[in-house]
């Protein structure tokens, strides 16, 4: 429990860093605008279509309901509320830190030409990496947590959710959606609640768990 504590600490810390870093102009800004004014080739429509999937890999909309129905069948495969208690505070928890984050900013997004903080906008930090991690890494803990079994390994998933998050941000820079800082500070956001989510799963077993 105090190891996760002190990774989540320093994942916090690393939002705050990336954070401070946005809202005081840091070169961090000036690297946002230059991935920003990168010309993007013109892709075919499949490439673009095939972006645009991966992308909603980080969607809410279409991620929720995913966790959910694997929360709720592996709680009614071991008789047990827990999988699906956690992923519903998982996604309570993502839209109450991300949401307030993404309202009390106010970043605009790179698509409209300018980057201003406090100016209504939601593009800090971005909910589709923060939700990528936290909703895939948490379903992927429960179907390890639950079956122990091949070829649903620890390290092997750990390796799955790391790809999946990085192929979201990068759809979102191709994309054009997010600025970068956007995309890391929301990676560190939704590795917090997750590790957060894990530890306080961990701390308090269910007798219904495999051991």
């Amino acid at each position: 429990m105090f190891k996760a504590i002190k990774v989540a600490g320093l994942l916090i810390f690393g939002y705050i860093v990336v954070t401070l870093s946005v809202v005081l102009d840091t070169p961090v800004r000036a690297f946002d605008q230059w991935v920003h004014r990168i010309d993007m080739p013109d892709y075919p429509w499949l490439w673009e279509f095939l972006v645009r999937r991966v992308d909603d890999l980080g969607l809410r909309g279409l991620t929720a309901p995913i966790l959910l129905i694997v929360a709720i069948v592996i709680g009614r495969r071991f008789q047990s509320w827990r999988p699906f208690n956690l992923a519903l505070l998982a996604l309570l928890l993502l839209n109450l830190v991300v949401g307030a984050s993404k309202l009390f900013f106010g970043r605009t997004k790179p698509r409209l030409k300018i980057d201003e903080l406090f100016a209504d906008g939601l593009s800090y930090p971005s909910g589709h990496s923060a939700n990528a991690l936290l909703t895939w890494g948490l379903m992927a803990y429960l179907i390890y947590r639950y079956t122990h079994k091949e070829p649903f390994q620890g390290f092997r998933l750990t390796w799955v959710v790391a790809g999946l998050s990085v192929a979201v941000c990068a759809a979102s820079i191709l994309r054009d959606t997010h600025w970068v800082s956007d995309l890391v500070g929301g990676l560190f956001v939704g590795g917090a609640l997750l590790v957060l989510i894990i530890a306080l799963d961990r701390a308090w077993p269910s007798t219904k768990q495999p051991s």
